[in-house]
């Protein structure tokens, strides 16, 4: 517990310019107060105290402005900046040394049991005001902008902006890098100069050739699983073909 309660000061140090001193964060900062009741309120939902553990983080919430469920899992060194209106679901999971500004929500998009909320992996970052809905995975070091809606998976190390969210130019450079390699074209020789019709043309001629290229893919799978059904049709007819006999008039 209280290497936790160290950790947990000691990466406000590191994220938070504004923080001075360690008696200012352990008693002013709503964040580390609402990590400290859940880890507690956790436990006590693990042991199968269910009321008590929601209880406690409803006082958490009343405290901090911060609402977590008892039943969601939060890894080490996690940093909620601010805090105020954060709202964390029941099967949220969040890795280590990941950050949450004000205003963020890891939502469920459908009242079924089970898995209902997101799984934030090692390092992301979320914006303020963004909502993270759905059993949904973001990626390792991945981040969200301020006030995005992301309804589904978002890549490690990407960025993602927007209602609803979308990955940002970066992501589809990888993909022309990618392709452009494929055919033998070098690619860095192009510039990032989005106004220059050449370029413009090229990065279009790249992201055609990457849809051919998964289109390709999904018919060569497709005339995989028709040969397949062709074979089993085939042996199947042959297994009630029944010889023909000569009959005497």
């Amino acid at each position: 517990m209280f290497d936790h309660i160290k950790e947990d000061i000691s990466i406000v140090f590191e994220r938070d310019p504004a923080a001075r001193t360690h008696w200012e964060i352990l008693t002013t900062y709503p964040g580390v107060h609402a990590l400290l009741m859940h880890r507690l309120s956790h436990w006590l939902w693990k042991a199968n105290f269910f009321w008590l553990g929601r209880f406690l983080s409803h006082i958490g919430r009343w405290f901090t402005g911060i609402e977590i469920h008892p039943g969601a899992t939060i890894g080490r060194r996690v940093f909620i900046d601010h805090g105020m209106g954060v709202v964390i679901g029941e099967t949220a999971i969040i890795g280590n040394d990941c950050t949450l500004y004000h205003g963020v929500t890891l939502g469920g998009t459908s009242w079924n049991k089970g898995k209902r909320h997101p799984t934030l992996e090692a390092g992301v970052v979320i914006g303020a005001g963004a909502k993270v809905l759905g059993p949904i995975t973001i990626g390792e070091g991945a981040k969200i902008g301020s006030n995005a809606v992301v309804v589904k998976d978002v890549p490690a190390n990407a960025t993602a902006v927007g209602i609803p969210a979308r990955i940002l130019e970066e992501e589809k450079s990888k993909k022309r890098e990618e392709t452009a390699q494929k055919i033998g074209f070098a690619a860095y020789a192009v510039g990032n100069d989005e106004n220059d019709p050449m370029i413009k043309a090229i990065h279009s001629l790249l992201d055609h050739a990457s849809k051919q290229d998964q289109a390709i893919t999904e018919l060569q799978a497709q005339l995989a699983r028709l040969n397949t059904d062709e074979h089993s049709d085939t042996e199947v007819a042959e297994a009630f073909n029944v010889p023909a006999t000569n009959s005497k008039p």
